[in-house]
């Protein structure tokens, strides 16, 4: 076989309807899109219009409510943070804030703040310092005999 003698499988490709070329290709003039009115134009989107009638996103119910000024936290959870410290991405003997998380890759930006959550478990005794951390956290941490230190103490960062 030689180059020339390439070609695609059957049915693999499609020849495009070329549409509005002369009566005799059978898709001349309207091209297909039947005769006048505004879905003949171009431009025409009418997404949701449902002829009238009341379309359906306005029909179904509203609820609820987004808080405009709502803070977005990165969070670690302990034993992520454990697995980092054992495979040697964190150093325990230091203290360790966001720069460090986002350094070992745990994080990846620290949007509002990053914030510590208590699944999984920790064992190192560390000196954590980020804007926010759940009770359970904080408690685990003290546990395993280190420290957390809470730089926005807002109150929805310690719950």
């Amino acid at each position: 076989m030689r180059l020339n003698e390439l070609r695609d499988n059957d049915g693999a490709t499609k020849i495009r309807t070329r549409v509005g070329r002369g009566i005799g290709s059978g898709k001349g003039k309207t091209g297909g899109r039947g005769v006048k009115g505004q879905k003949s134009r171009s431009g025409v989107a009418i997404k949701g219009f449902e002829g009238g009638q009341m379309p359906l996103h306005m029909r179904l119910p509203k609820r609820g409510f987004n808080k405009p000024n709502r803070k977005a936290w990165a969070e670690v959870n302990l034993g992520r943070l454990e697995k980092a410290i054992a495979e040697g991405k964190i150093d325990a003997k230091k203290p360790i804030d966001a720069d460090v998380l986002i350094a070992a890759g745990l994080v990846r930006r620290a949007l509002d703040g990053v914030r510590l959550l208590a699944k999984g478990e920790l064992k190192s005794k560390v000196e954590i310092t980020l804007a926010g951390a759940s009770k359970a956290a904080i408690a685990a941490v003290e546990k395993a005999g280190g420290k957390v230190t809470l730089t926005a103490v807002a109150d929805d960062a310690a719950e």
